[in-house]
């Protein structure tokens, strides 16, 4: 069990705002986004059970947590330094989510998809690192894990979000090979995965 209840509101706090930045960050993008037609997607049964695996672990578990205490046998004592650390890991990677989004303006997707006038983003974040939005994801789950003081519910993100890059990055890169050939390819070649170059 957490040790004073003023760190149990410090906890909650750090847990809604992270859901809420990437609620208040994600939704205008992703409504422009539908706007424009897919004309390719490679989302499968594996993709949605992934992506659904995620959100159970970045959004579900960790709502369930603030508000009834879902796993309280697997609390622990919220330290600062961690969780101050956390919070430094939220503000950079939500900074970093907010500017995957508005570069890749209307070529965003949550699946693996093509899009009408689709073009290869090589400009802003992407400009030395291919999978930005993925890094900020890692980001926000180590920061979740640091400032949520349960050790079920607090590492969920990561385990969540780490399974779906680990089953998904090989076959966007794949759906970018061939989509853009040489052009992804030399662009790959420059630019870091995860972190840049």
């Amino acid at each position: 069990m957490l040790d004073e209840p003023l760190n149990e509101w410090f906890a909650k706090g750090a847990v809604l705002a992270n859901l809420l930045g990437q609620v208040f960050i994600r939704w205008p993008h992703g409504n422009r986004s539908k706007e424009v037609k897919v004309v390719e997607d490679r989302k499968g049964a594996l993709e949605i059970g992934l992506v659904v695996g995620a959100v159970l672990g970045s959004v579900l578990l960790p709502a369930l947590w603030a508000a009834i205490g879902l796993f309280g046998f697997a609390e622990y004592r919220l330290l600062p330094a961690p969780f101050v650390l956390g919070v430094f890991a939220m503000l950079v990677g939500l900074w970093l989510f907010h500017r995957s989004h508005v570069d890749l303006g209307r070529n965003w997707s949550a699946t693996l998809q093509i899009r009408e006038e689709h073009r290869l983003v090589t400009n802003g974040v992407y400009a030395r690192i291919r999978h930005p939005m993925y890094s900020s994801l890692f980001l926000l789950g180590t920061a979740q894990a640091l400032f949520l003081p349960n050790w079920i519910v607090g590492p969920s993100y990561l385990v969540g979000f780490g399974l779906l890059y680990l089953l998904r990055v090989g076959r966007e890169e794949q759906m970018m090979i061939d989509s853009f050939g040489e052009e992804y390819a030399e662009y790959s070649r420059r630019t870091g995965r995860l972190f840049p170059k």
